[in-house]
């Protein structure tokens, strides 16, 4: 054999050693890519089991024992719809993978166990899950290939954590003076069957000009909300511009997670006459364009409950759409339906428009410290009208079984227009802070919420007037808003 042919051999040899040492290599790289690719599978897959269970509890989240308890089952339940090791396993589900807190990050985040939360959960507005407590067989992953580069990666965490809370809530930007800080007064009817539930000085069932009110002097006192600044934190007197205020008037939200917990800012005097057309939209009115139907939806029952047309579930001698103003007795602004005494110059239809939305409540229904129940408190019944707004005695005609706007047909009934159906049930019904006052002197100032007052509009705001029926007041936690994932 020449020297060509003993050079080739020799390369031959050079290229299979070459080859050998290569393809090593790219098996290393295979095997590399195929704990990789596992341990960003399983990642992949705790991530959505963590977003989803996170997102499913702070739902729930209310600020009471039952909100924490619905959040732990809601958990649960959107566990159960998810396998692991490439949709193989299913996911056995642990309370010890979520907990809770009233801030979302920061300092001031303490986050609690479930148990916890039960004992203690007002202000428990936020959800995290972190799948590595659920245990080691769903974040611990064994490598093949990884741990021959070190013994460190023959065990990796694919562990996943997400935090969801509520971003909004859903309030007008309005606030008013509460008629008084009793949360639960007891009135006492004479000749009624038990005593009625006042909350806040306001009487469940009966109309109030939310523009003519004050506990504190004849003057009406009524205030716009800065709608981007928290309580306890700096507001600004341009955040309460008419222009910035009014999307937020349509929508009937806030850009917060609570009112209450700290002092919020406010400008003295609600711009009705600039913003009446906002509240409107609730009536399928978008005249001007400064609402739109998507982002404020008409109610799905639009029918306007006007005291000078026809208002079957009553006798039709109203004299006004809401209770008649007191402005001759006292030092405050309140209505013919609050006091008991020095009342015998009213009529029958000076109580305005009655329980359209929301029936009188007794006040044995109300336990301090419950919520309350889903299924609404014990109520009177319209053949106590004549003992409950005495001496004027209204008359209750064809009062239905529910109340006047729940069912969705009959002469009580509006649809919105075709182009703005189905509409959104309640949004007639005006969150409203319920201020402690005397609000201190000045046009941008600080305020404390006592509670959250639920005011269904009986008929179209105007420029002067906003004619609204007290349905209960609330605890800011009770109400909605947008719950999204947070960084």
């Amino acid at each position: 054999m020449g020297y060509k042919g003993r050079l080739l051999r020799r390369q031959r040899g050079a290229f299979a050693l070459m080859f050998g040492l290569a393809l090593i290599g790219l098996l290393g790289m295979i095997g590399f890519a195929l704990d990789l690719a596992q341990l960003y599978n399983r990642k992949a897959e705790l991530q959505s089991l963590a977003d989803a269970t996170a997102l499913a509890a702070a739902r729930q989240l209310t600020g009471t024992p039952a909100g924490v308890s619905n959040a732990l089952a809601r958990a649960a339940d959107a566990a159960a719809d998810f396998n692991y090791q490439y949709n193989k396993l299913r996911v056995s589900w642990s309370d010890a993978a979520l907990s809770f807190s009233a801030a979302p990050d920061g300092p001031s985040a303490v986050w609690v166990d479930a148990a916890t939360a039960l004992a203690a959960p007002a202000g428990l507005l936020y959800a995290r899950v972190d799948t590595a407590r659920l245990g080691s067989a769903y974040s611990q992953l064994d490598t093949i290939f990884m741990r021959v580069l070190s013994s460190e990666l023959a065990t990796v965490s694919a562990a996943a954590r997400a935090t969801a809370g509520r971003l909004t809530i859903a309030a007008t930007p309005l606030a008013i003076c509460a008629m008084s800080t009793t949360h639960a007064g007891e009135r006492i009817n004479p000749g009624a069957p038990g005593n009625e539930l006042v909350e806040y000085g306001f009487r469940r069932g009966v109309g109030y000009d939310l523009m003519q009110l004050n506990p504190n002097g004849l003057t009406p006192e009524n205030f716009v909300i800065d709608p981007l600044s928290p309580p306890g934190t700096a507001g600004s007197a341009a955040n309460t511009a008419d222009a910035i205020v009014g999307p937020f008037v349509c929508a009937g939200n806030l850009q917060m997670p609570r009112l209450q917990g700290g002092a919020i800012t406010v400008r003295r005097g609600f711009p009705l006459a600039t913003l009446f057309n906002q509240l409107n939209s609730r009536f399928d009115q978008y005249g001007g364009g400064v609402c739109s139907p998507n982002g404020a939806p008409p109610d799905a029952n639009v029918k306007s409950y006007d005291y000078n047309g026809t208002i079957p579930w009553m006798n039709n001698a109203r004299n006004f759409q809401t209770a008649k103003q007191r402005t001759t007795e006292g030092t405050k602004l309140w209505t013919a339906a609050d006091p008991l005494n020095g009342a015998t110059s009213y009529a029958a239809g000076d109580y305005g428009l009655l329980w359209s939305y929301a029936r009188s409540v007794k006040f044995t229904a109300y336990t301090p410290g419950v919520p309350e129940p889903a299924a609404g408190y014990a109520t009177f019944a319209p053949a106590n009208w004549a003992t409950l707004y005495a001496p004027g005695v209204p008359t209750a005609l064809s009062y239905p079984a529910t109340t006047p706007y729940q069912p969705l047909s009959g002469v009580n009934f509006q649809a919105p227009s075709s182009a703005n159906m189905p509409g959104l049930a309640r949004r007639r019904v005006l969150n409203v802070a319920l201020l402690s006052c005397p609000v201190p002197a000045g046009g941008t100032v600080s305020a404390s919420v006592l509670a959250i007052g639920r005011f269904f509009m009986t008929v179209k705001a105007t420029g002067t007037a906003l004619s609204a029926e007290f349905a209960g007041a609330v605890d800011d936690q009770e109400l909605g808003g947008t719950v999204e994932l947070l960084p």
